[in-house]
């Protein structure tokens, strides 16, 4: 796979030698530093010295990570609405790349409680067009420098995604991606059988009804832990002097001759030369306030764990013949997740119906699941764009941008997100990386696709 073309019944196999990956002479900081946002953290950092030096005072000096206003100031330059991955990373961006630091972020609970927390923690850039490719391969790239920009420790884990095929057709897909992937410059394996056991040797080979063939594996692909996330964005952007203000309410927003003014909280009105909505499933309603509709819909997502056990997954594994992925955290449990639930709503549990499939999709890929006890369950409301693809651009009301429509791919987007949204803020353009993201897409008749399920939200 040295940068070949991948015929799918003679391509290089994960048995034979291994190949090149792409790029071969780029360790993680030398990728990462391929891309802006690179500032490093102006706040202190945590130390093995300080964490003694903290215990011998019983804990009783530490600071908090950022501040938190108990209101926001009368007027703002920009005001962003939602501090969860993209409303935080958008403001750091701001304030790192573009030094904008009169800067709010508006958020209804406290920070790390919404999407960002409620989700299975996997990052990868395995997509199939090349715009997606391109975009979330930055995202990943930024995620390889992640903890080191930030000083903050995230977890990053690039233990690898595998996606398993169980038919000719559908190893032609992905050997197709592959290509895609390779052209640019993603890194990419197909595996056969032996090499899918080694890795995963809890996954059934041989089940009568879908036996698996082989994999597709993206080794730079993996986790982050979630909470953490907006917890190093919030204490990363507060340095720079960015207010942050939690437990606040936008109820309204204000518009006038067709431009955007400020919003309207529970803790009163806040005028903005420019406002950013960065509310994931609630975008919609968001946009209702500003008189304006949105081509999405929202739905609720499901995720799981189970008891803690000892190590026995160390790759993020998606079954190809059902919508089941899972993998295994740093305290044992084994974290799974499956479709939407197929119908509109806001609420944060789901069906017992997705219960059952996901938790069949589970014993069948991996029959001894069936012993451990699912000890949570959860649900998470996210934005469903008409072609599954994000929006990050500006909208009817001059001044209002839009970053939303994520779909599936919302956690693992949040440092390329917020820095397109950024960009966008600041020099009214869009990125060169979320060009294609832009609303004026499902008027214009370009979509993105990526699925070829059609427009319908719910199946993508």
């Amino acid at each position: 796979m040295s940068g070949a073309i991948l015929s799918p019944r003679a391509c290089r196999w994960a048995s034979d030698p291994p190949p090149r990956r792409i790029p071969a002479t780029l360790d993680r900081s030398a990728r990462s530093a391929q891309l802006p946002g690179m500032s490093a953290d102006r706040s202190t950092p945590y130390s093995l010295l300080g964490l003694a030096w903290q215990a011998l005072q019983g804990h009783r000096g530490w600071q908090p990570a950022w501040r938190s206003l108990p209101a926001p100031k009368p007027r703002y330059r920009v005001v962003i609405v939602g501090g969860g991955g993209h409303g935080l990373s958008t403001a750091y961006h701001l304030a790192a790349e573009h030094g904008i630091t009169d800067v709010v972020v508006i958020e209804q609970g406290p920070i790390g409680l919404g999407n960002v927390g409620r989700n299975t923690t996997i990052i990868r850039s395995n997509y199939f067009s090349a715009e997606n490719v391109r975009f979330y391969e930055a995202s990943l790239k930024l995620w390889e420098g992640f903890e080191q920009r930030h000083r903050f420790n995230a977890m990053v884990s690039q233990r690898g995604t595998l996606n398993l095929f169980h038919a000719d057709g559908q190893r032609d897909l992905f050997a197709r991606r592959a290509n895609q992937m390779l052209i640019e410059g993603a890194d990419c394996e197909l595996l056969d059988r032996a090499a899918v056991k080694r890795l995963a040797p809890l996954v059934e080979l041989d089940d009568a009804r879908f036996p698996v063939l082989g994999g597709f594996l993206q080794r730079r692909g993996g986790t982050v832990r979630h909470d953490a996330v907006p917890w190093a964005y919030a204490r990363s952007a507060s340095a720079r002097g960015v207010d942050i203000v939690e437990q606040c309410a936008v109820t309204g927003i204000r518009v006038e001759a067709g431009r955007v003014r400020g919003v309207e909280t529970s803790k009163g009105t806040v005028l903005a030369d420019k406002v950013v909505l960065c509310v994931a499933g609630h975008s919609s309603t968001l946009a209702a306030m500003a008189g304006f509709r949105l081509p999405m819909e929202t739905h609720v997502l499901q995720a799981f764990v189970t008891e803690a056990v000892k190590p026995c997954l160390d790759v993020v594994v998606t079954y190809g013949a059902g919508h089941f992925y899972v993998s295994q955290t740093d305290k044992g449990g084994l974290v799974f997740g499956g479709p939407t639930d197929g119908h509109n709503s806001y609420a944060q549990r789901g069906n017992l119906p997705v219960v059952e499939e996901v938790l069949s999709a589970g014993a069948t890929l991996m029959p001894a699941l069936k012993r451990l006890r699912v000890l949570r369950q959860w649900g998470g409301v996210m934005d469903m764009s008409m072609d599954g693809n994000p929006i990050i651009s500006t909208t009817p009301v001059d001044g209002l941008l839009l970053n939303g429509g994520w779909c599936y791919g919302g956690f693992k987007a949040v440092p390329a997100g917020g820095l397109c949204t950024a960009h966008l803020v600041a020099t009214g353009t869009p990125h060169p990386l979320a060009a294609h993201f832009g609303l004026a897409r499902f008027r214009e008749g370009r979509t993105i696709d990526e699925r070829g399920v059609g427009p319908y939200p719910w199946a993508h």
